[in-house]
């Protein structure tokens, strides 16, 4: 596996693979876990070339979030992703991305409102604005995102769609369904912040979405059972409960009736850590 941290040697590297097939882009955040990895095969089945980022972005945490506390640990991951037969990494610095002088943002709006775009104000500026550039830089003819930040892969279509990217274009970026615990709690590399007892909680999440989503199927006031849902959130061991709304799965706007293009959407927070789930909504 190559690894590039600075832009000269990513076109360079970039050159070469795409001299012998096609390439898709994994972009990551590091802290590697199963669910990334799944997106790693998924890539390999799709394309003749693996390329992975790991960059935290600073442009998408918020001033009072957990950017110095988000967990750092290139070489192991580096080691992972050998492990799945990655061709390149992408490591940059936050002076590689953002050099000196740097001023440009992209702002997504619509699919970017409300759920983590209310409470995460930015948030998918960051997004939008470091994946524009990771597809610029790396020019994969694909990339894969997990389905568990489903708003932020609608963020990214529509940056996609709307600025006429051509690698990749929006019909080759594909979202991989969400990778789970035993218990059903969706992977994600905040998890490690939890502690034994809040991590045996926490499973609370997927058993009261999946409550409210056979209640919703089965006829239920949308209205009614959210708020059942977030109640059972915070009898479970949840300290708040940020959002639990139901929305369409393409536009992201509110619904409070199943239209057969629905997904449950909640973010609550257990001992310090904010987790998120999505699900459609189907009987």
């Amino acid at each position: 596996m190559q690894t590039a941290t600075t832009l000269k040697d990513l076109r360079q590297a970039v050159d070469e693979l795409r001299a012998s097939g096609t390439i898709a882009l994994v972009p990551t955040m590091g802290a590697l876990h199963e669910g990334h990895l799944t997106l790693v095969r998924e890539a390999a089945k799709k394309a003749d070339h693996v390329a992975a980022s790991i960059f935290v972005n600073p442009r998408q945490f918020g001033p009072n979030e957990d950017l110095d506390a988000y967990p750092r640990q290139l070489a192991e991951d580096s080691a992972k992703l050998e492990a799945e037969g990655v061709a390149l990494l992408w490591a940059p610095t936050v002076e590689a991305m953002y050099p000196e002088g740097y001023a440009t943002n992209i702002s997504v709006s619509g699919v970017s409102a409300g759920l983590c775009g209310a409470d995460r104000p930015g948030h998918f500026d960051g997004v939008a604005t470091v994946v524009c550039k990771l597809f610029n830089q790396v020019r994969p003819d694909m990339a894969l995102f997990g389905e568990k930040d489903w708003q932020q892969l609608a963020v990214i279509r529509r940056m996609a769609r709307d600025l006429d990217l051509v690698l990749p274009h929006v019909d080759a970026i594909h979202g991989v369904p969400t990778v789970r615990d035993e218990d059903g709690l969706a992977k994600s590399s905040r998890n490690a912040y939890l502690s034994a007892e809040d991590r045996a909680a926490a499973a609370v999440l997927p058993r009261a979405m999946d409550m409210a989503i056979a209640a919703i199927t089965g006829g239920a006031e949308v209205a009614k059972v959210l708020g059942l849902l977030k109640a059972a959130l915070l009898d479970g061991g949840f300290a708040n409960v940020d959002y639990a709304e139901m929305r369409d799965a393409d536009s992201i706007a509110p619904l409070d009736h199943e239209n057969g293009n629905a997904r449950l959407f909640v973010a609550a927070r257990i001992g310090g850590t904010r987790l998120i789930d999505n699900k459609p909504v189907t009987a």
